[in-house]
C-alpha cells in the first residue's frame, strides 16, 4: 500500500470511526421518546433500550441507523472505491470501535451488534449478517443468555467466512469484530446458558 493509499485508509478509518460514534439510539430516546434509554434494562445505550423504553417502531429505526453507520462507510469503501487489501481491516472495525468507544459518550458506548451487522453488509453484500442474524435469533429462540446467542452469531458469520470466504483479511476483522463484541458481553457470558421452558423436560 503506497503513501496515496495509506492517506486514503486513515481517512476512510477516521470517517467510519465518526459516524460510529454517533449514538443513535440514545438521541433517539431523547428527541422522541422524552426519556434517557440508558435508565431502563442493562443501561446500554443501544436499540434494545429504545425498545425497553416502549416503542417497536423507534427501536426499529435506531437497529437500521445503526447498522447503515457501519454498512455506509465499509460498503464505500470496500466495493465503491475497492479497498480490498490489508487496508479493509482499520475502516471494517472503525464503525464498531465507534459505537463502542464513543467519545460523544464518554468512551461508554454500545455492544456493537447492530453496527458489526452493518459492516459486514458492506464486506460480504449482506449475506454474512444474513447468517449472523439467523444463527443469534436461533440462540435466542433455544436459550436465555443474549451474550450466548450474539457468540452463535458471531460464530454463523466465521463459519461463513471460513467456507465461502475464506479471505485473510476479512477472517482478521471477524477475529477482532467479535472480539470486541464479546469482551462486551463479557458478564453474560460468564453466566451458564440456560435453555427455554419450552425446550426443557417436564
Amino acid at each position: 500500500m503506497g503513501g496515496v493509499g495509506m492517506v486514503d485508509a486513515v481517512i476512510w478509518t477516521i470517517l467510519g470511526f465518526a459516524l460510529g460514534a454517533i449514538p443513535f439510539s440514545l438521541l433517539i430516546g431523547r428527541w422522541a421518546l422524552r426519556t434517557d434509554i440508558r435508565a431502563v434494562g442493562d443501561g446500554n445505550p443501544g436499540a434494545t433500550n429504545v425498545l425497553r423504553s416502549g416503542s417497536k417502531a423507534w427501536a426499529a429505526i435506531a437497529m437500521l441507523l445503526d447498522m447503515a453507520k457501519g454498512a455506509l462507510p465499509v460498503g464505500l469503501a470496500y466495493v465503491t472505491f475497492d479497498k480490498r487489501g490489508w487496508e479493509i481491516v482499520p475502516i471494517a472495525l472503525a464503525p464498531v470501535c465507534g459505537h463502542i468507544f464513543s467519545p460523544f459518550l464518554r468512551g461508554k458506548g454500545g455492544k456493537g451488534v447492530a453496527t458489526t451487522g452493518g459492516i459486514w453488509i458492506g464486506l460480504t453484500y449482506g449475506v454474512a449478517t444474513l447468517i449472523g442474524m439467523i444463527s443469534m435469533s436461533a440462540g435466542y429462540l433455544i436459550g436465555d443468555n443474549p451474550g450466548w446467542a450474539v457468540a452463535l452469531g458471531l460464530g454463523g458469520i466465521g463459519a461463513y467466512l471460513a467456507l465461502f470466504r475464506p479471505e485473510p483479511a476479512l477472517l482478521v476483522i471477524w477475529a477482532l469484530n467479535a472480539a470486541l463484541v464479546l469482551w462486551r458481553y463479557g458478564d453474560t457470558l460468564r453466566q451458564r446458558p440456560h435453555l427455554r421452558a419450552w425446550l426443557r423436560r417436564k
